[in-house]
C-alpha cells in the first residue's frame, strides 16, 4: 500500500468512527481530524482545519479551551467538557503520546457528545442499582427459613379456599390472610404469588414483629449513601425497592407501630417512597398481601391500629381455618412431612395404626407448624422404624376423644358378637388403606370403594366412640 493510499484508508476509519477525532503535532497544529470533528467545530470540510493550531481554534472562539494545549503542558492524559460556540458540549480526552527520549510526538484527541455520555453513565448507574437490588434480595431471602413452602388440601374447606385464591392470584388487589398461628398463611401467600403475573418477580416476606421499631423505616424505605452513622457506604435499597413489580408480603400485620401504619398507608396510597436521607422519590409497583392473628377490628377500637390502613389493606380477606376444623388434612400433612423427612435422612419410618389415630384425634393447637415439629421429632428419636407415640408427650395430651385407647391392631383376637367383629375387621382395614395412602382421604375412598364423605362420617364415628 502506498503512502497516499495508506493515508486514505486512515482518513477512511477515522471519518467512520462516532467520536470526533483529532491529531496534533507537540505544538498543537493539527495533523489529522475526521468528520465527526469538523461538525463540532464548524468546518465545511476537514482540510479546512489541517495546519491551524488549537491556539487559534480558542482565540477564535471555536471552543471555550483546548484540553490538546493541556495534554501538552503537563505531558499527561487530560480530559474534560468542552464547549463549542454553539454551546454544544463534548467529553474530551487527550493523550500525549511519547517517543523513547520522552519527547511528545503528538497528540491524540478524541470527544464524544456530553449528553450521550451522562445518557449513558444514568443507564449504567440504574442498572448498576437494579443489580444492587436484586443482590439485596437474594441475600434477604437466603436468611429466609423455607419451612413448608407447599399446599396440602385434602379437606372441602382448604380444596375451596385454594380454587379462590387462584381466581385473586391473577389480580393485583390487596389480599388480608386472617388465620391462628401456624394455619400456613405464608405458605398460601407464596401459592397466591406463584400464580400471579408477578410470579417471576421477587417474593418478599417480612415478619413486622422481628423488626426492631428503631429499624423499620430503614428496613422499609432504605436509606441513601452517608444517611446516618453506621450505615452502609454504598446505601442500601429497603424493602419496598427489594419487592419492586413483585410481592411483598406483611406477617404479623398487628405488630406494626401506629408510626410505621401512616407510613405504609401513603406507600399503599401514593405508590412511592424515598430513602432516608435522600430527596429522590421512586414509583413502587409492589402487590402487597398481609398477614394476621389478632382481631384487627378490636385493635382499631383501642386505638392500636388504624381503621384507614385496615380498610386499604383488608381489600380481599381470606380466612385460614385451624386445622382441629379440617381433621381430613391432618393425616395428609403428617405423611407428606414423614416422606420429606425419610427423604432428607434416608429413612424408610412409617407410622403405627396407633399414631395415625392419635394423630387424627389430638386437637393441635398450634397447627401445621406444631404437627410439623412433632413429626419431626418423632422421626429423628424414633429408633425403630415403626412410629408410635409411647415415648412423646402428644400421649398425655387431651385430644378430640379426650381418651387415648390404642388403635385395634390387625392381628389381634376378636371377641364378641359377629356384628362387633365385623366392626372391628372394617375399622382396621381402613385405618390399613389410610396409612397405605399416605393419609390421602380421597385415594384411600376410592379404594375401599365408597364416597369420601362415607369416609368421613366412619372416622368422625370412631372419634366420637372412642
Amino acid at each position: 500500500m502506498s503512502p497516499a493510499s495508506g493515508q486514505q484508508f486512515l482518513q477512511q476509519i477515522i471519518d467512520n468512527s462516532y467520536d470526533s477525532i483529532f491529531v496534533t503535532d507537540k505544538f498543537g497544529n493539527v495533523l489529522l481530524a475526521n468528520s465527526g470533528t469538523e461538525v463540532f467545530m464548524g468546518y465545511n470540510k476537514t482540510e479546512d482545519m489541517i495546519g491551524k493550531n488549537v491556539k487559534d481554534h480558542v482565540k477564535s472562539g471555536v471552543y471555550d479551551w483546548s484540553p490538546t494545549m493541556k495534554a501538552i503542558e503537563t505531558r499527561s492524559v487530560v480530559s474534560g467538557i468542552v464547549r463549542n460556540k454553539h454551546g454544544v458540549q463534548e467529553m474530551a480526552t487527550s493523550k500525549p503520546l511519547l517517543d523513547e527520549n520522552g519527547e511528545i510526538v503528538m497528540v491524540i484527541t478524541n470527544a464524544r457528545d456530553k449528553d450521550l455520555v451522562e445518557n449513558y453513565m444514568a443507564a449504567l448507574e440504574k442498572e448498576r442499582t437494579t443489580v444492587h437490588r436484586y443482590k439485596t434480595a437474594v441475600e434477604y431471602l437466603s436468611e429466609v427459613d423455607s419451612g413448608n413452602k407447599e399446599l396440602v388440601a385434602e379437606s372441602p374447606q382448604m380444596k375451596q379456599i385454594i380454587k379462590t385464591s387462584n381466581v385473586i392470584a391473577r389480580t393485583d388487589s390487596t389480599v388480608m390472610l386472617i388465620g391462628e398461628t401456624g394455619t400456613g398463611k405464608e405458605v398460601m401467600a407464596r401459592h397466591i404469588h406463584r400464580h400471579s403475573l408477578r410470579a417471576k418477580e421477587p417474593f418478599i416476606p417480612v415478619n413486622c414483629a422481628a423488626i426492631p421499631q428503631e429499624l423499620l423505616e430503614a428496613e422499609f424505605f432504605g436509606y441513601a449513601r452517608g444517611a446516618f452513622s453506621g450505615a452502609n457506604q454504598q446505601g442500601k435499597p429497603g424493602l419496598f425497592e427489594i419487592a419492586n413489580k413483585g410481592t411483598l408480603f406483611l406477617d404479623e400485620i398487628a405488630e406494626l407501630p401506629l408510626a410505621m401504619q401512616s407510613k405504609l398507608l401513603r406507600v399503599l396510597e401514593a405508590k412511592e417512597a424515598r430513602r432516608l436521607g435522600d430527596t429522590n422519590i421512586y414509583r413502587t409497583n409492589i402487590r402487597f398481601i398481609a398477614a394476621t392473628n389478632r382481631d384487627l377490628k378490636a385493635m382499631i377500637g383501642q386505638k392500636l391500629f388504624r381503621s384507614d390502613l385496615y380498610y386499604r389493606l383488608n381489600v380481599i380477606p381470606v380466612s385460614l381455618p385451624p386445622l382441629r376444623e379440617r381433621a381430613e388434612d391432618i393425616l395428609a400433612f403428617a405423611h407428606k412431612f414423614l416422606e420429606d423427612l425419610n427423604r432428607k435422612y434416608s429413612f424408610r419410618k412409617r407410622f403405627s395404626p396407633q399414631a395415625t389415630k392419635r394423630l387424627f384425634n389430638y386437637n393441635w393447637p398450634g397447627n401445621v407448624r406444631e404437627l410439623r415439629n412433632v413429626i419431626e421429632r418423632l422421626v429423628i428419636t424414633s429408633a425403630g422404624d415403626i412410629l408410635d407415640f409411647d415415648d412423646d408427650s402428644l400421649v398425655n395430651r387431651k385430644t378430640r376423644s379426650e381418651t387415648e385407647q390404642s388403635y385395634p391392631v390387625p392381628k389381634r383376637v376378636y371377641q364378641g358378637t359377629l356384628k362387633s367383629v365385623i366392626k372391628a375387621v372394617e375399622e382396621d382395614y381402613v385405618n390399613q388403606v389410610l396409612s397405605e395412602c399416605g393419609g390421602r382421604i380421597g385415594e384411600a375412598a376410592r379404594r375401599l370403594g365408597i364416597h369420601r364423605t362415607m369416609l368421613y362420617r366412619k372416622l368422625n364415628k370412631k372419634t366420637s366412640a372412642g
